[in-house]
């Protein structure tokens, strides 16, 4: 891909998880560390306080039933047309912390780029807290969803597991390198007792934290997480890239 060529990068935001400072931040330091030039759209059902360098987009509309909602909605996404976005797409999850360099995901071969999740690492499940395809290239995710909603929901627990899924069948699968993408709570978290003197430190290699459950990036930073036995030391270098 050439370093020239113009690129998306891809967010949503809806309903009141998330505040516009965390889509604020994730713009920042998408800014700070993807050098080519790039397109950021944030697909949301409000754009109330998100920075004025945001362009801000309507969610693609997608008629779900009602249910836990699992993140079945980045699967707009699939959607042709997608607005008016064309060419190599990356989504990012509002909650990450961006750690080096992004380019890297724009020039990893493959049609269609996602983590391989953690916690099922024989399986070929994804997470699609970052994942990379061309705008308009795979509508048939969409349509195969729309189509019988409640049969998908019925064999997959949520929409990374259905999104890897068809694409697996097309044969188009393809993960980032494993040390790029790290889980926050997983790699970095320190086990009880540990966590009560040591501050949790990120891999050397990683580009990516992802947060996923407890604790989002604030809640590392200030040193909150739920759960018994659970413990975590304010994590103040989070400042210094979530910003």
């Amino acid at each position: 891909m050439a370093t020239n060529e113009r690129v998306n990068v891809i967010c949503m935001k809806w309903g009141t998880k998330f505040p516009a400072l965390y889509v604020n931040r994730l713009h920042s330091m998408v800014s700070r560390h993807l050098k080519r030039p790039h397109r950021f759209v944030c697909f949301t059902d409000d754009p109330t306080g998100l920075h004025s360098a945001i362009e801000a987009l309507p969610l693609p509309p997608m008629d779900l039933p009602p249910g836990k909602e699992r993140g079945w909605r980045k699967l707009s996404t699939f959607q042709s047309p997608l607005a008016d976005l064309t060419g190599p797409t990356l989504f990012l999850d509002v909650d990450i912390v961006i750690l080096g360099d992004l380019d890297a995901f724009f020039e990893h071969p493959g049609e269609f780029c996602i983590i391989h999740d953690w916690l099922r690492p024989n399986r070929i499940e994804g997470n699609s807290s970052v994942y990379r395809f061309e705008a308009n290239r795979f509508p048939e995710i969409y349509a195969e969803f729309i189509a019988d909603i409640d049969k998908v929901k019925a064999e997959h627990r949520h929409e990374q597991s259905y999104l890897s899924s068809a694409v697996h069948r097309m044969g188009k699968l393809t993960y980032w390198p494993a040390d790029w993408c790290v889980s926050f709570k997983r790699h970095c978290l320190l086990p009880f007792p540990l966590s009560i003197w040591k501050v949790p430190e990120p891999p050397e290699k990683a580009k990516i934290l992802v947060f996923h459950g407890s604790p989002t990036p604030e809640d590392a930073l200030n040193g909150r997480i739920r759960g018994i036995f659970r413990f975590l030391r304010p994590t103040r270098w989070i400042a210094d890239h979530w910003r």
